[in-house]
Parts: C-alpha cells; sequence; structure tokens
C-alpha cells in the first residue's frame, strides 16, 4: 500500500489537461467593424440633430459676440472724443464748444450704436450685456456730460432710451440701456465733472465750480442710497469709493479757493494813490 506522499509525488508528476481554444466562437464574438450602409445610414439620429443645432448656435453667437465687442469698443472710443471736447469748454466759447460737441455725440448714435442695435436685433440683448456694456457707460458718460455744461440737469435714462426707439426695428423689442449700466455711466460722470471744476477755478470761474461741487454732492448722496441693494455689482461699489474721492477733491478746491481768496490783497500798480497809505513812496 502506497503512503499518502507517494500518492502526492504521482499527482504532481500526472500530465495536466490542455485547453483548446474554440476558434469559430473567439471569430464570432471579436467582428470587424464595418462602415454601415444602405436604410441604416440614412436613419436619423434625433441626438445628434439635436447637438449640431445647438452647435451652430453657439458658432453663431460667438461671431456675434465679437462683432458687438468691436463695436463696443468704437462707441467707447468715440465717446471719449466728446468728452474730450467738452473739456474745452470756457466762459468765452461755451456755445460754440457744446455745439460741436452735440454734432460729435449724434455721430456716434448714428454711426456706431446704430450698428450695434442692428446685431442685437432679434437677439435677446441680456445675453451679451457684458460685451457692450462699456462702450454703453461711456456713452451715458458722454452724453450726460454734454447735458449738465448745457442745461446745468442730469440726462435721465427715459431720454437716452428713447433716442435709441428710432434705431431699432417697430417690430422687434428694442435695445434699451438698464438701470445698472446708467448708473455706472453716471458714476463716472462724477470724475469726469471733477476734472472740469478743477479747470474752471484755475479760469476764476469759482461760481461755476461751486455749482458743479453741489451737484456732484448731489449725486453722491442719492447713489449711497442705491448701492447697498446692488449686492452683485462689484463696479459700482469700486466707483462709489471714486465718487467719494472726486466730491472730496472739488470740496477742497474750492475751500481752498475761498478761503485764500479771503487773505488775497491784490497788488496795486504804479500811480495808485493807496500807495501812500502803505506808507510807500511811487517807484519811478
Amino acid at each position: 500500500m502506497l503512503k499518502p506522499s507517494a500518492v502526492r509525488k504521482l499527482s504532481l508528476m500526472a500530465p495536466k489537461p490542455q485547453r483548446y481554444t474554440h476558434f469559430a466562437d473567439t471569430a464570432a464574438a471579436k467582428k470587424p467593424r464595418t462602415m454601415t450602409t444602405g436604410a441604416a445610414e440614412s436613419e436619423s439620429n434625433p441626438m445628434k440633430d439635436a447637438f449640431s443645432k445647438y452647435a451652430d448656435y453657439l458658432n453663431a453667437l460667438n461671431e456675434k459676440r465679437e462683432r458687438v465687442v468691436k463695436a463696443s469698443r468704437d462707441i467707447t472710443m468715440n465717446s471719449k472724443k466728446v468728452i474730450f471736447q467738452v473739456h474745452r469748454i470756457s466762459k468765452d466759447n461755451k456755445d460754440e464748444v457744446l455745439q460741436k460737441a452735440e454734432k460729435d455725440l449724434a455721430a456716434v448714435l448714428d454711426l456706431h450704436i446704430s450698428r450695434l442695435v442692428k446685431e442685437l436685433d432679434g437677439t435677446d440683448f441680456w445675453k451679451l450685456r457684458r460685451a457692450y456694456s462699456p462702450g454703453v457707460q461711456e456713452y451715458v458718460e458722454a452724453a450726460t456730460f454734454c447735458n449738465f455744461c448745457k442745461t446745468g440737469t442730469l440726462l435721465n435714462l427715459d431720454d437716452i432710451n428713447a433716442s435709441f426707439r428710432p434705431l431699432c426695428d417697430p417690430s422687434i423689442k428694442p435695445l434699451q440701456i438698464n438701470e445698472l449700466d446708467y448708473l455706472l455711466g453716471v458714476a463716472d460722470l462724477t470724475g469726469e465733472l471733477m476734472r472740469l471744476a478743477i479747470g474752471r477755478i484755475s479760469d476764476g470761474e469759482l461760481e461755476y465750480a461751486r455749482q458743479i461741487c453741489g451737484f456732484v454732492r448731489e449725486i453722491y448722496r442719492e447713489l449711497t442710497l442705491i448701492a447697498p441693494k446692488m449686492d452683485d455689482s462689484l463696479d459700482m461699489k469700486t466707483k462709489m469709493d471714486v465718487m467719494l474721492q472726486s466730491v472730496i477733491k472739488i470740496e477742497n478746491a474750492c475751500c481752498s479757493v475761498h478761503v485764500r481768496g479771503s487773505e488775497y490783497t491784490p497788488l496795486l500798480g504804479p500811480g495808485d494813490d493807496n500807495l501812500l497809505l502803505l506808507g510807500l513812496s511811487e517807484m519811478e
């Protein structure tokens, strides 16, 4: 009788059973890829068609965005030219400068804003607001700047939107500036008014500078009531800080001129009788 160790050795020496590959089954499992033709190829895939339409929509929207950005840049550049034109104003050439500025501003409306309106016709223009918002803000700044120098009042949002309506197709919802872009443009206006006030002080128009100071102070006071409610507008919070600096600069300039003006003694020329009161003799 064999020992258990001998039985284990014999089992290890026995040949192992071999596995035969079934080539027929393998060939059936792995079929080569073939192009589908005939009726299967002509059948439409609803998901593929929907994706293709959405891709076309995005491409068209991106191309429109590029054209809108270009129009916004042109509006910004030409509106800045109007602002620079208004800064040339003085008490001697006020009517001439304002007439030229209003003509240039009308050209911005007819040439560039009309192009922007045509691009946004038939489109939900709020989708592209970030693309044209800088140009609109600059136009608001230029329009309100011209209006203040002419009338001493603030041009309101309804009047600006009314000027856009003739440019739009009556059958389509017209492009309208929203309240946020208008307020951001008005906030930028205060910086230009600060520069104008400093220039008027240097030309001796102190009363006009005081009028500008009161106007800017009133705008800042009104916006301080609105800005805290604009939680989604970081731009407004930043511009409020800049606006406060503009108010302080105008007030300091007006106060400095007023104080120094009260201490100012006019220079006396030769031959003035008041020289004798100072104990001075007329210089030969």
